[in-house]
This record gives C-alpha cells, sequence and structure tokens, in this order.
C-alpha cells in the first residue's frame, strides 16, 4: 500500500515537490523517533587513524541521532542524511559551528540516473540535490560542484557546477583551472565515482585546493575498498603531513555496503 502511494505521488507531483512530501513522512517515521530514542541510545562511528583532535571529535559522535542537517539534506532529495546514509550526523559535529562562516565550498558528484554510468542515484534521485542543500546550510557560502556527465551541470543562485572527469589528472587540472575555483575551498566533499582509484586520483589533484583548517571528505567508501584504506591510511598521513586524516565507519541498520567516510582537515600550508 505504502509503494503504491508512493508511486502515485511520484507520478503527479514535481520532483520538489515529491521530496517534500517524503522528507515530512521520513520526518515522522525516521526523524522524530531517533531524536527522541538517541537520548538512551549511542552509536558512534567506528574511527581509524593516527590520534589527533580530528578523531577526538569524531569518536564522540552519536550517529543515531538525526539532526537539522539530515533534515535540510532529505528536504532537497539527497542521502547525506536519510536512513541509508547518516553522513550529515558527522557534519553536524564538524561543520555545525562552521555554517556562518564557510564561504566556498565544493562537492564532486552531482548526482545522476543512467544506468550506463558508473555512478547510479536511482529512480528518486535529484542531481543537485546535495549543492542545493549545502546552499541552505551554508547562506553565506558560493557553492560549487562538477561531474562527468555534462547533462547534470547547472547554475543557479550561488550554485555553479563544472565539468570534470576524476579519472583524468589533466581534467581535473583543467576543472580547477576555472576563474571562479582560483580561491581555495573551506570544504572539498568527494561523492564521485566511489572506487579508490578515483577517490585517490582527485585528492592528489584536489587537497592543495582545500585551505588551512579547512575540510576534505570521501564519501561512500565501499566495503570492499575499506581494505585498501586500511593498508594505505599510513603511507597517506605520512605523504600528507600538513593534514590530519581519520576513516569512518557508520554504523547503521540500512546499509552495510558503503556507509563508510575518509574526513582531513588541513593542519598547515607548508609545503609537503
Amino acid at each position: 500500500m505504502i509503494a503504491a502511494i508512493r508511486n502515485i505521488l511520484k507520478r503527479n507531483l514535481s520532483p520538489e515537490s515529491f521530496h517534500q512530501v517524503s522528507s515530512w513522512w521520513w520526518c515522522g517515521k525516521y526523524y522524530l523517533p531517533h531524536r527522541a530514542v538517541s537520548k538512551l541510545v549511542r552509536r558512534p562511528p567506528l574511527v581509524h587513524g593516527s590520534p589527533s583532535e580530528l578523531r577526538m571529535a569524531l569518536e564522540s559522535i552519536n550517529t543515531f541521532a538525526p539532526t537539522s542537517m539530515c533534515r535540510i539534506m532529505t528536504k532537497h532529495g539527497s542521502d547525506k542524511g536519510n536512513s541509508w546514509h547518516n553522513y550529515t550526523t558527522v557534519y553536524s559535529a564538524l561543520f555545525g559551528p562552521l555554517r556562518g562562516r564557510v564561504r566556498r565550498i565544493f562537492e564532486l558528484g552531482l548526482g545522476r540516473d543512467h544506468p550506463q554510468l558508473a555512478a547510479d542515484i536511482g529512480t528518486d534521485g535529484v542531481a543537485g540535490a546535495s549543492l542545493r542543500g549545502w546552499r541552505e546550510i551554508f547562506p553565506h557560502a558560493d557553492v560549487y560542484g562538477a561531474d562527468i556527465d555534462r547533462s547534470v551541470l547547472f547554475k543557479e543562485g550561488r550554485i555553479a557546477t563544472f565539468y570534470c572527469d576524476q579519472l583524468d589528472k589533466q581534467a581535473i587540472q583543467d576543472m580547477w583551472s576555472q576563474s571562479e575555483l582560483q580561491q581555495p575551498m573551506d570544504i572539498i566533499i568527494e561523492d564521485g565515482l566511489h572506487t579508490y582509484e578515483g577517490n585517490i586520483s582527485f585528492f592528489v589533484n584536489s587537497i592543495d585546493h582545500v585551505r588551512k583548517e579547512g575540510y576534505y571528505v570521501i564519501e561512500d567508501i565501499t566495503q570492499t575498498d575499506l581494505a585498501h584504506w586500511y593498508s594505505n591510511l599510513d603511507k597517506l598521513e605520512q605523504q600528507y603531513t600538513n593534514c590530519a586524516f581519520a576513516l569512518l565507519q557508520l554504523p547503521s541498520a540500512f546499509n552495510s555496503y558503503d556507509n563508510n567516510m575518509l574526513v582531513a582537515q588541513k593542519t598547515s600550508d607548508r609545503p609537503l
């Protein structure tokens, strides 16, 4: 019955209205009950990495407790804070105190529903959903995004997007050479190809574009790729001594596939 009602609403509402209704349903079924129960239940992430203030802050998060950022992202159609992913519990802890200060945020991967491409946001996905969520979360920020799929690129109030192939070093450099992307970012989110090769390719060619004390996050690390991160995290820490790293496994009753993320914080601007 619920699936039938959902399909009727999807056919008869605009994508924006459909996600607004879906967010109300999610709020009643997930957000409010979890907010109440989270006073008693704690589910911190499993955090790997060398001891640091970043790691200590992340270990104290209760991923069971949804936040206002979860509601904002869900309202816009992003999966960052719904029952599939709970990244916004992490973002609330890290970025919450910065909401009035962030001026530039970038996210790779706009979301698309082309099955022939590696990343697939499914039939309910809305390209640019997360960018619109970031725009609401950071009211004084310019929001930038990029994707390999030129058909989903767009520009609207405080949002601009660009072409990028994250496996192509030259394409990444060409993107960062755009005039609008010359100043360093407060936050870079990598939500692109979701492979270790793609993660590393974009990281090594983009980390220099994060300002001091800014953040670089890789989302949707699969359980399979965790082994690569475990074996290479020490090397990454040794190579990028101007960054603190934390590899997170977020507990979830719904997602045992890719609810993992890497968080790096730029601790200095000194050359490597």
